[in-house]
């Protein structure tokens, strides 16, 4: 079994290198070639959780399994927010063959998977990015949306101001004051928050504004208003997580905002072909990320082989 830490795995892809195997990967989601079961969540004192994403692709074969630990508190501390584990497993012999750092393999698959849903929703030619939130996410996705825009203009938003002014200059972004004043003036607008009440409603976009929601991956955190869910072209990853995972979902039926048949497609129908995505210029589309292990596994194979080819990570010899 090859381990790799964090840094041997940045070195070996980059959120580019990812784009083409997790859009193939989404596909498959899509088509039904794959076993995902749902999060696992452990509630732990205070605020924190434990996460656990399990799964088996079948092209390229393989399964594994990742375990987070997710602390909130942890990056005022200069800590990761999100810290554990990938194991993936040789489809034939069903052997450990790779274990590597998961917060850096989760921060760029997730990216990498951004930029296939905006290679495909967002406008041709979206030059002017919102990024709302100040974490990882908010760092891997500036990189994820100039691999598949040519964008030229970079608006930040974050509640702490220094925080705002310290990203902003290693990023050579502009910052706003609202979040409402940074979405006002985007093409793309990211949401990488934290947030447990929505800050994004349908009345802050305009016409032809593509959203990639990518902070609240679990029911407990809300960065979208439910009111977005029918005012837009709304997508998704892998339907099976929306009901018990996305917030704005849940709130979105219960309230009766949409009905049990409104039709939220998954990224992969929409690069398939199978459904439509943009349908014009004015259409306001969102992409609406919960992370699948497919796409973890999608990467690790990449990983892996860039590894054993470049002879990085420290080989464990397994009985």
């Amino acid at each position: 079994m090859r381990v790799l830490s964090g840094a041997e795995v940045a070195s070996l892809v980059g959120v580019a290198d990812l784009i083409a195997p997790i859009a193939a990967a989404m596909v498959e989601v899509s088509r039904g070639h794959v076993e995902m079961p749902l999060r696992s969540m452990v509630k732990l004192p205070g605020q924190n959780h434990m996460g656990i994403m399990a799964g088996h692709l079948g092209q390229p074969a393989g399964h594994g399994v990742k375990v987070l630990s997710l602390f909130p508190d942890n990056p005022n501390h200069g800590r990761s927010s999100h810290s554990g584990l990938f194991l993936l497993f040789d489809g034939t012999t069903g052997l450990p063959v790779l274990c590597m750092d998961a917060a850096v393999l989760t921060a760029i698959r997730t990216a990498a998977a951004t930029a296939v849903a905006s290679r495909v929703l967002a406008r041709p030619g979206s030059a002017v990015l919102a990024i709302l939130g100040l974490g990882e996410q908010a760092h891997s996705h500036i990189e994820a949306m100039r691999a598949v825009h040519p964008i030229t203009r970079i608006i930040a938003w974050g509640r702490d101001r220094a925080k705002l002014a310290a990203f902003a200059e290693a990023n050579a972004t502009e910052v706003a004051a609202r979040a409402a004043d940074a979405v006002a003036q985007a093409d793309i607008i990211v949401t990488a928050t934290p947030a447990r009440t929505p800050f994004l409603s349908a009345a802050m976009l305009r016409p032809g504004q593509h959203v990639n929601a990518v902070g609240a991956s679990v029911a407990f955190m809300q960065e979208l208003a439910a009111d977005i869910v029918p005012a837009t072209r709304f997508v998704t990853d892998y339907r099976p997580s929306l009901e018990p995972q996305a917030a704005e979902v849940i709130a979105a039926r219960e309230t009766g905002l949409i009905g049990p048949d409104h039709d939220i497609p998954e990224i992969g129908e929409i690069i398939a072909g199978t459904k439509p995505g943009r349908r014009g210029d004015d259409d306001i589309t969102v992409y609406r990320s919960l992370g699948v292990a497919a796409q973890d596994l999608a990467a690790a194979h990449v990983i892996l082989a860039r590894a054993v080819a470049r002879g990085v990570g420290t080989v464990v010899e397994m009985g």
